[in-house]
């Protein structure tokens, strides 16, 4: 017992804590370590595949665009939208219900509640696209604009590509 003694104070002369306290310490950083690697293993895995998705496919910026229409009322909205998909003019239509706009019309400041469409498609079928709204809307001057898509998921943007013919 006394060589015990005699060792524990050596070590705490030279500033070293006590063996038993470093094994504890050892024992319990291995525990943090794997208790911390099981929780954060299905975040690391999720970061993965999605950094593995968007390494694994090649997407030119603008390829694609986001276009906006917008609808006095859902039944028209509806009914350019499934017309829109089923010509191959986008892949996909969102309909967005009850929107405000605000906007001037014929000197005055107007206020009227809408419907938006959110249109994914070829950037090369936006005059098709605009040309098909301005036939069917019923507005005078119908809303289609659009933005390039420059960056998104991968096998979203190839989804695009492979349902819009070019």
């Amino acid at each position: 017992m006394r060589s015990g003694t005699a060792l524990l104070e050596k070590t705490m002369q030279f500033g070293l804590p006590p063996a038993e306290t470093v094994q504890g310490r050892l024992l319990k950083a291995f525990f943090v370590t794997v208790f911390l690697s099981v929780l954060m293993f299905p975040l690391l895995r999720t970061v993965g595949l999605r950094v593995f998705s968007m390494a694994s496919e090649a997407y030119s910026s603008g390829m694609h665009s986001a276009a906006f229409v917008t609808c006095p009322n859902e039944t028209v909205a509806k009914e350019l939208a499934r017309g829109i998909v089923e010509k191959k003019l986008a892949a996909c239509v969102n309909i967005v219900p009850k929107i405000t706009s605000i906007y001037e019309w014929q000197g005055k400041v107007e206020e009227d509640s809408e419907v938006l469409l959110m249109i994914k498609t070829r950037s090369t079928k936006i005059p098709a696209l605009a040309e098909y709204v301005r036939s069917n809307h019923p507005y005078e001057v119908a809303e289609v604009i659009s933005l390039p898509i420059d960056q998104g998921n991968p096998p979203y943007l190839k989804w695009i590509g492979d349902v819009v013919p070019e």
